[in-house]
């Protein structure tokens, strides 16, 4: 059965979902040592702990080996790999005498994931599923390649997870209806707005097309009120991050800090108390209630980057003729949806009937091994896509806009047109410089702030500067080749040597036509220079 395996590659956790061709339908796939049951309504779903641990000789322990082991806390185990992938963190951490990296440690824990999956879902050299946020950028779709490469399947398919989502909530949806898509997971928050189609495969007894009218993503997820917890219990200590006593517990705080975080979802109250591992003595002791929880979200305005994301994702929508009213239900998803306060964000703006919590943790993948099975789905670019150039006016880099977020793809013209001249005399080699631009993070009152892993692997708090938040959303997509334009003869500085034209294909590339001014020459047609976002 053609591509049918999906895995939906979480900051905290893990899903992978197979195809079944009778029910038609996405279904969660338990892969044995790895996975651990998660209940919810009534429903256990297998999911994998994002966590890897190199032990001893190179021995690998994955997802649910690395709790029952009780190493989840200790040097040499990684956690929140997706997140720090997608912030391309410069960290590695020394671990049995190799230098490891956020990326090393998610290919090899993602790598462990597929190669197991495949075996138990028999899928040989079928196509695969695999999501990405709202927000990923070019870089992560380019891991993603090698990791897949890297496991033996190089053959595979991207969604965005929101959009998977939808699919994956199957019979909660309805054709012909607008629903928005409320992702809120570990690493990110992701919106969509998408409607299901009324099409004649669906009166046949098939599933309808899904069409994204609008998507927002916001870089906030259960890490970040992690890190959020971990800062505020110092603070009431009158501790910081950097003391002596707590350098060595930190991960265990941090550990202490989502645990209260998950158990306040159900209850009034939650305790982090943490013990020095050789003495025994009480380093951190302290109460956390769901009201002072709610309180710390509101001072670092989380609640008012869940409301601007989905009012950009709304606002998209609008413009393709669907408004907040013509919302027929808002499907919730992802561990963090479960935050009461949350949840009750969502009910204030769209009304208790129309928010749903049925499947958080299980509907991404469920709708990504239907996309790869075939089920239509149409998208529209998330990204702008800018040349930049140096303005000699000012001395600065400036970016010109080609390609808006919100496009549909293929397009049917070219989508802009520019001239290319050389810079200096005789310059053989030009061309032009592609950057992905993203949108800046909501910098709250309080400023933003980071929770990362020092190479010693405690947990540290570290602002994020502005030249940190330009590098995380201005992403030079050909920098390995930017020049592929050949000039025969060679340019003057100053002149027009090229025409080029850009448009999009089916496949989501980057399509470049060019055309020497001095010849008339075509040099290229449709050479594809990126794949996007």
């Amino acid at each position: 059965m053609a591509g049918r395996l999906a895995v939906d590659f979480g900051t905290s956790n893990t899903v992978v979902a197979l195809w079944d061709e009778a029910a038609r339908e996405g279904r969660p796939l338990a892969v044995p040592d790895y996975a651990h049951q998660f209940f919810h309504n009534d429903e256990s779903v297998p999911v994998i702990p994002a966590l890897i641990h190199y032990a001893d000789g190179d021995r690998l322990l994955v997802g649910d080996q690395v709790r029952r082991a009780n190493v989840a806390q200790a040097p040499g185990t990684f956690k929140w790999m997706k997140r720090y992938i997608a912030h391309r963190s410069p960290v590695r951490t020394r671990v049995n005498g190799h230098e490891i990296s956020y990326f090393d440690a998610g290919r090899d824990f993602l790598t462990a994931i597929l190669t197991f999956a495949a075996v138990e879902a028999d899928i040989g050299e079928e196509e695969i599923a695999l999501t990405v946020p709202v927000e990923a950028y070019e870089h992560y779709d380019d891991w993603l390649t090698q990791v897949a490469s890297h496991a033996g399947m190089p053959r595979f398919r991207l969604i965005d997870e929101p959009s998977a989502a939808a699919l994956g909530y199957g019979a909660s949806v309805q054709p012909g209806h607008a629903y928005l898509l409320f992702d809120f997971g570990g690493g990110t928050l992701d919106v969509a707005v998408v409607l299901i189609e009324d099409d004649d495969d669906h009166q046949r007894g098939g599933r309808p097309p899904c069409r994204v009218l609008g998507k927002a993503g916001a870089d906030l997820g259960g890490a970040t009120v992690d890190g959020w917890l971990f800062a505020e219990v110092l603070r009431r200590a009158g501790m910081s991050d950097a003391d002596d006593a707590v350098r060595p517990v930190s991960r265990v705080l941090l550990a202490e800090c989502e645990r209260a975080k998950e158990r306040l979802s159900t209850h009034a109250r939650a305790e982090v108390r943490v013990l020095h591992p050789r003495t025994g003595r009480v380093v951190v002791d302290a109460e956390i209630t769901r009201e002072e929880l709610e309180g710390l979200l509101e001072w670092h305005e989380a609640y008012t980057v869940l409301d601007r994301t989905i009012r950009r994702a709304l606002r998209e929508a609008r413009e393709r003729g669907y408004d907040e009213d013509g919302i027929a239900g808002v499907l919730m998803v992802g561990g963090s949806s479960l935050v009461p306060s949350v949840q009750r964000t969502l009910q204030r703006i769209f009304g208790r009937e129309r928010v749903l919590l049925g499947r958080p943790l299980d509907a991404v993948a469920r709708g990504a091994a239907a996309f790869v099975a075939g089920v239509d789905f149409y998208d529209h670019i998330q990204h702008d896509y800018a040349i930049r150039w140096l303005n000699p006016e000012t001395g600065d880099y400036d970016y010109r806009v080609f390609l808006r977020q919100g496009t549909p793809y293929p397009t049917a013209e070219p989508l802009a047109r520019l001239t290319v001249k050389a810079t200096y005399d005789g310059q053989a080699t030009l061309g032009v410089a592609i950057f992905e631009l993203g949108a800046s993070r909501h910098r709250p009152a309080a400023g933003l702030v980071d929770l990362v892993f020092d190479p010693s692997g405690a947990a540290r708090l570290t602002a994020v500067t502005a030249d940190d938040e330009e590098r995380r959303t201005h992403f030079w997509v050909n920098e390995p080749s930017p020049t592929f334009l050949g000039a025969e003869p060679p340019g003057r500085k100053g002149e027009g040597v090229f025409a080029v034209e850009f448009g999009v294909d089916g496949n989501k590339r980057l399509l470049l036509t060019a055309r020497d001014l001095r010849t008339g020459r075509l040099t290229h047609r449709d050479y594809p220079v990126v794949k996007l976002t």
